[in-house]
């Protein structure tokens, strides 16, 4: 409560022994702000807005995990010399011969580092058409280091209830900060500015933007962020037990942000997926990334962890390329529809599939995990409820339909002892385009349902996303369909989660989900004894 009620002084020009709560916000750096004899007299900025120009474009770079190269024989990694797998020969400058030999470091990532680019687009300015920003795109033969630092962040999260809580508070100070900072007149104005160079619109409107996001700090100052992540507790069936319920981060996420508000909605939805514990990669539309580029680094002088967040620059494909994770989604694929030989309540025994999938790797990546199960560890096995001979004649059955096609599989098992009266075939996958399943004399079929190692695929259109929904909706069980889709809103009633910004509500729904944790702690009965196994 203090720290807030401080954050409250300070907006009446409290004096200056008020702001000692800032810890490390040293009033040095707080002095520097207004200090006319500093380059752009803002501490964190790199830009001055009213230079930027065609003479002198403005650059805005990337943020993430980098590699970098030792220049020494060996190389230091964690406090000990190393040799690598990685040697550069170098030549002797007298005599040209080979003479040392460097170990050169490649693939050790460093996070929280700004990188310019090899790539850059030249933006014109709106008013004038001169280019005066120039933006450091990342192609999609540099997203490696942005794709491994997302997945080194595990699905748990950077903190939870469980996990580092003390980061809820310094998010609370990082908060408290940050709203100080935009409450100065000159900082407040330096963004405002920006704003309307980039994204031009009257001095009033902006400034509203940077108002917004400046109260926006200020709610979530102090202990806010904490009390975002309050649990609840349910009483047991038994004394001793409880069912609680926490808000627990999805980890790894990614942030696309439009161009209109180039400040309060990147910064409102990227503080929101922070402060619940995830770890963000930020795209902001290039034409207006600068304005977010700024604020990173604000938050970073404000006290947020470099590492905790990548912000990149790049085209539309290949953010697309970073999002897709197709690896994870095949094996995900593979696991639903033959883990267990595919006898599972909720096995996936048809999968839809965007026509955008359709054109990767997706289907060959899905046969090559498949033919890496075997019999000799039971990763495929005996099929309990249908004779070999019933599922080859439903895979022949299929076949007759026009269109369709055996992608894998479709083959009995071979070296075995496996009973007759039991199924054992290779994990098998059928494609049958979507006219054809939702014609009448075929739905039936297609939408058996095999208890086993088999399954039906096919693909759709933008268009066809009715149709799918027809098909969904015409099954009688509901357990064993996948779909494949990056749309966010496809599902019933849309996604919750895009329905709200910068509340406490819209942040828990947004950038957390429900994780629910069974205390039994006893006491243990009188006279108790290990039971009979059941």
């Amino acid at each position: 409560m203090n720290r807030f009620l401080y954050c409250g002084v300070m907006r009446a020009k409290a004096p200056q022994k008020g702001l000692s709560f800032f810890n490390s916000f040293s009033l040095s750096r707080l002095t520097l702000v207004a200090d006319p004899k500093s380059v752009h007299s803002i501490p964190f900025a790199t830009v001055d807005v009213e230079e930027i120009s065609g003479s002198q474009p403005a650059e805005v770079h990337n943020l993430g995990r980098y590699c970098y190269f030792s220049s020494m024989f060996y190389s230091k990694i964690d406090g000990k010399w190393k040799t690598s797998s990685n040697w550069n020969t170098l030549l002797d400058p007298l005599n040209g011969e080979p003479f040392i030999k460097v170990a050169e470091v490649d693939e050790t990532g460093i996070q929280g580092k700004w990188k310019t680019s090899s790539n850059w687009n030249t933006l014109l300015d709106p008013l004038n058409g001169e280019p005066f920003i120039k933006v450091a795109e990342v192609d999609e033969t540099g997203i490696q280091p942005f794709v491994e630092s997302l997945s080194k962040c595990p699905k748990h999260g950077l903190h939870n209830p469980f996990k580092a809580p003390e980061r809820y508070l310094l998010f609370g100070d990082v908060s408290v900060k940050a709203a100080h900072m935009l409450s100065i007149p000159k900082v407040s104005d330096f963004f405002t500015r920006l704003i309307q160079r980039v994204a031009p619109k009257s001095y009033k409107q902006a400034l509203g933007e940077v108002y917004v996001t400046q109260k926006f700090f200020e709610n979530f100052s102090g202990d806010q962020v904490r009390f975002l992540a309050r649990s609840f507790a349910v009483p047991g069936d038994h004394l001793g037990q409880q069912s609680h319920g926490f808000r627990w981060p999805y980890g790894p996420v990614a942030i696309i942000t439009p161009f209109n508000f180039p400040l309060e909605i990147p910064v409102l939805q990227l503080m929101g997926a922070l402060y619940m514990g995830n770890k963000p990669i930020l795209k902001v539309d290039s034409k207006v990334s600068i304005v977010m580029e700024q604020m990173m680094r604000l938050l970073h002088y404000c006290g947020l962890p470099a590492e905790d967040v990548d912000f990149i620059n790049s085209d539309g494909k290949t953010m697309n390329k970073i999002l897709l994770e197709e690896d994870y989604v095949a094996w995900v694929c593979d696991q639903d529809a033959y883990a267990c030989s595919g006898q599972k309540c909720s096995a996936q025994s048809i999968l839809f599939m965007h026509e955008n999938w359709s054109r990767t790797s997706f289907i060959s990546k899905i046969k090559n995990l498949a033919e890496r199960r075997k019999l000799e560890d039971l990763t495929v096995g005996p099929v309990l409820t249908f004779t070999t001979e019933a599922m080859l004649e439903h895979l022949n059955k299929l076949l007759q339909i026009p269109g369709s096609k055996l992608l894998f599989g479709g083959e009995p098992l071979k070296n075995h002892s496996i009973p007759s009266i039991y199924g054992a075939i290779k994990p098998t996958a059928v494609y049958v385009p979507l006219e054809e399943i939702m014609k009448e004399n075929n739905y039936e079929l297609v939408t058996r349902e095999i208890f086993g190692p088999f399954q039906i695929i096919t693909d759709y259109k933008k268009e066809q996303l009715p149709m799918v929904l027809d098909a969904l909706e015409r099954m009688h069980a509901h357990l064993t369909a996948a779909v494949v889709s990056n749309d966010p809103l496809f599902g019933p009633a849309g996604d919750p989660r895009g329905a709200g910004i910068g509340t406490p509500e819209a942040i828990k729904l947004v950038w957390s989900c429900h994780r629910e944790i069974i205390y039994d702690i006893g006491p243990v009965p009188r006279n108790w004894e290990i039971p009979p196994s059941t």
